[in-house]
C-alpha cells in the first residue's frame, strides 16, 4: 500500500502517494486565478519525465495563470496540484521558470553572460562561487542559442530577440527536471526559432519535462505530448492529434485560418447566422 502525505495548499488539501513522485506534475479539479476570482476550474492532468504539454489560448485564456500556479508564484483556489509529488514552489532546484516579463535586466547593469549564470543559482545559492562545470554549462547553454559571441554585451543594449534568446539560455543552463515556459518563443527571429526548438527536442531527450504557454499550434505543439487548449476553461486536452481541430480552434480562438497558399479559408464564430453547411460557423 502507497503511502500518503498531506499537502496544504492555502485553503485547499491535498493528499499525494508516494507514487505520485513518477509525476513531474499532477492535477485533479484544479480552480486556478487571483484571490477570489476564478479564471479556470477542473483542470485535470499528468505530466511525467520526459514529457511536454502545450497550453494554447489568446491573452487572458489562463495560459500563464496557470504556469505561476505550477511554480508556484500564485496559490491554487481549489483541487490539488502538485510537482515531484510536493507543494508547488518546494523544489526550485529542479524547476526552471521563464516568464514574460524580465525587470531585472534593466534595473540592474547586467551582462548577457551575467544573465545566462543566474540559471545555475537555485543549484549553488547567490554566494557559493560557481566552479569551471558551472561555466562550461553557462557556455554551451550560449552557445545552444547563438549567443556566445554577446557574453559581454550588456543585456539593455540587445535586441528584443537577443534578449530572448538570452532568457532562454538562462532557463538552459539551468539544467532543471521541469522547465515552465511563458511564450517562450515571443520575439525570436527564424534563426533563434530553430535554435529555441533544437533546445527543446535537446530537452526532452535527457528527460527534462515541460509546460510551455504559446499561441504557435504547429511546431511547438509537434514537440509535446499533449496539448491543452484555454479559453477560461478547459476547452480540450489530448494529444496534439486529438485537439488541434477546426472546431475545438474555433472555439479556442473564435476565428480559423487554414489551407494552401492558393486556397485560403478563414472560419470565425457564428454570431446568429444560419449556416446549414458549417452550424455555428460562419464563412468568409
Amino acid at each position: 500500500m502507497f503511502r500518503q502525505k498531506r499537502i496544504v495548499q492555502g485553503e485547499t488539501d491535498a493528499f499525494v502517494s508516494d507514487a505520485d513522485s513518477a509525476q513531474y506534475v499532477r492535477a485533479r479539479n484544479l480552480n486556478i486565478g487571483y484571490s477570489n476570482e476564478v479564471v479556470v476550474s477542473d483542470i485535470s492532468f499528468e505530466l511525467r519525465r520526459g514529457e511536454a504539454i502545450a497550453l494554447i489560448g489568446t491573452n487572458g485564456s489562463g495560459k500563464s495563470t496557470l504556469l505561476k500556479t505550477i511554480v508556484g508564484l500564485l496559490p491554487s483556489l481549489a483541487g490539488q496540484l502538485s510537482v515531484f509529488g510536493m507543494p508547488p514552489g518546494s523544489n526550485p532546484r529542479r524547476v526552471a521558470y521563464l516568464g514574460q516579463f524580465h525587470a531585472s535586466g534593466f534595473i540592474l547593469p547586467l551582462r548577457a553572460v551575467d544573465v545566462v549564470r543566474m540559471g545555475r543559482f537555485p543549484l549553488h545559492g547567490l554566494l557559493r562561487r560557481m566552479g569551471r562545470e558551472d561555466d562550461e554549462i553557462v557556455l554551451s547553454a550560449m552557445r545552444a542559442m547563438g549567443i556566445e559571441k554577446l557574453a559581454d554585451s550588456p543585456l539593455r543594449f540587445l535586441s528584443g530577440g537577443q534578449q530572448q534568446r538570452t532568457y532562454l539560455a538562462q532557463v538552459l543552463a539551468h539544467q532543471a527536471d521541469l522547465l515552465i515556459l511563458d511564450e517562450p518563443a515571443a520575439g525570436l527571429d527564424a534563426g533563434g526559432r530553430e535554435l529555441y526548438l533544437r533546445s527543446i527536442e535537446n530537452e526532452l531527450g535527457r528527460g527534462a519535462s515541460i509546460v510551455m504557454a504559446t499561441h504557435d499550434i504547429q511546431e511547438e505543439p509537434a514537440l509535446c505530448n499533449q496539448v491543452m487548449l484555454l479559453a477560461r476553461r478547459v476547452v480540450a486536452l489530448g494529444t496534439p492529434q486529438q485537439v488541434l481541430t477546426h472546431d475545438a480552434l474555433l472555439e479556442t480562438f473564435g476565428i480559423v485560418v487554414f489551407g494552401d497558399q492558393k486556397h485560403v479559408h478563414m472560419l470565425e464564430a457564428s454570431h446568429g447566422h444560419d449556416d446549414k453547411e458549417h452550424p455555428g460557423i460562419a464563412k468568409l
